[in-house]
Parts: C-alpha cells; structure tokens; sequence
C-alpha cells in the first residue's frame, strides 16, 4: 500500500500515482507603522494541501471506477483519515478537486490511458462529525 484514505488504498495495482506534492502554509499578519517596515504576527498554520498525480492504465492497474469511487467519497462531503504505507497517521482530510484526462480509446469507447490529478485538504475542524464511515470508503 502507498496510502489509504479511509478503506480506499492507493496500491501499485489499482491507483499507483507517480508524484506526491504537500503544500503548506502559514499564516502572518503584518501591521504597518509609520517610518518603519511592517511588523508581523504569527497566526498560526494555514492550510493544508497534498496533491497527488498519476496514470491509469485499466489493463495493467485500477480503471475508472477506482476515479469514481473517490468522487463518490468527495461528493458525500466527509473527512477520511490518511495513512501513509509506512504506517503513519496523517490525519483528517478531505477531498476537494479530482480531475482526470482519458486516452487512447479502443473500438468501445474505453480508455486505456487515464492521468488524475486528486487535492485532498487537511480537515481543520476538531469535532468528528463531519468524519466518514470506513465502510462507505470501501473500494
């Protein structure tokens, strides 16, 4: 397993991805005073961002339902927890943007080729209501 978000695992035969990319940011506030540069305050951190990339290729890894899933998970409006293949607790996230290119068609329609782009956000809030039940992440 590469990672796993809930029950749904990214694994080399179903949806490898190929870049792994965390954005973070932190959040200052700047005062301006007279005759001097501004000064700033820290905030605290700010969002959170992993954006994962990949290729699809149905006949030797995951197709179009392993895409469909998650958009189903996206747009049920929950957080999941994210682990890492190591092990590792990454924390609450959700699902904010999924986007994939399909190509190579044969005679059906099918694509042979589908590169995602999947934007998962830390879910900052404390409570877990908002958390979604592992079973509805089951692939």
């Amino acid at each position: 397993m590469l990672l796993s978000l809930g029950m749904f695992s990214f694994h080399l035969r179903t949806v490898p991805y190929e870049t792994l990319k965390r954005t973070t940011e932190y959040r200052w506030s700047a005062s301006n005073r007279f005759g001097k540069a501004p000064a700033h305050q820290f905030l605290g951190p700010g969002e959170d961002e992993l954006t994962i990339d990949g290729t699809l290729m149905p006949e030797l890894t995951g197709g179009p339902s392993h895409i469909d899933k998650l958009r189903e998970m996206a747009a049920g409006g929950k957080a999941w927890i994210l682990t890492a293949g190591n092990g590792d607790v990454l924390g609450k996230w959700f699902i904010a943007k999924i986007d994939d290119n399909r190509s190579h068609f044969v005679s059906n329609g099918l694509a042979r080729k589908i590169e995602f782009t999947i934007a998962l956000k830390r879910y900052g809030n404390d409570d877990n209501e908002q958390l979604g039940k592992l079973m509805d992440s089951k692939p």
